[in-house]
């Protein structure tokens, strides 16, 4: 049975650079960015944050982008900024697989350390920090949190990939 990963955290924290060495760690495995799933609406396109959004489309697209892998027979890295509401979709929809569900967090003053090493045109600045407060207002599980402040990207993804905590 494939698995599915599920990684989670504010902009700026290194979920795509976790993804991607996750990824990458697997045998045989696809990496879905949920930011270039959002992205591939251009006419309409309406920010997730904002009214008007496009989110129903694209958590359509995402999940069965997922389902398509998962039975290829992939091992499926995701990521994305995901609520409590949306990981109650994913557990339904995906129930019948192994999810690792990963809400990597740092403390601020790494946050800006690491959004400032982004290209220009991907920093959030504040945004981050609020995004940073939002998603520890979620409340997830505290297994479901990996505080990745101290931890170099080889030291994240195994402890993603050997801790069962993780799983939901």
């Amino acid at each position: 049975m494939n698995n599915l990963y599920l990684i989670t955290g504010p902009a700026g924290v290194g979920k795509s650079t976790i993804s991607k060495s996750l990824a990458s760690a697997l045998e045989k495995s696809v990496l879905i960015e949920g930011d270039d799933i959002y992205h591939l609406v251009v006419g309409g396109y309406v920010s997730p944050w904002k009214d008007g959004n496009h989110l129903k489309f694209f958590w359509k697209n995402c999940q069965d982008s997922v389902r398509n892998s998962i039975k290829a027979g992939y091992d499926v890295v995701f990521n994305y900024i995901i609520s409590k509401k949306d990981l109650a979709r994913w557990k339904r929809c995906f129930k019948d697989y192994k999810i690792k569900f990963v809400v990597l967090i740092v403390d601020e003053k790494t946050l800006i350390e690491r959004d400032k090493q982004r290209p220009v045109d991907c920093q959030m600045g504040e945004r981050s920090l609020i995004l940073l407060r939002e998603v520890l207002e979620e409340n997830f599980d505290e297994h479901n949190i990996l505080n990745s402040s101290k931890l170099n990207i080889k030291q994240t993804t195994q402890k993603i990939l050997q801790d069962d905590r993780f799983l939901i």
